[in-house]
């Protein structure tokens, strides 16, 4: 599934993970850390929506 960031549009592949954040491509998001943050602006997880 993808998850996109309400503010700035930024999209979490759970496909792809962050392996630069070292985060394992398949990681789901709900598996994802509870303080991950967008890296694009910030925000919590909690401003995330499914695409």
């Amino acid at each position: 599934m993808k998850y996109i960031c309400s503010i700035c549009g930024w999209e979490y592949d759970e496909e792809a993970g962050l392996p630069d954040e070292g985060i394992e491509p398949g990681t789901k998001f709900e598996d994802l850390p509870e303080d991950f943050v967008c890296p694009m602006c910030g925000v919590g997880k909690d401003m995330f929506e499914v695409q």
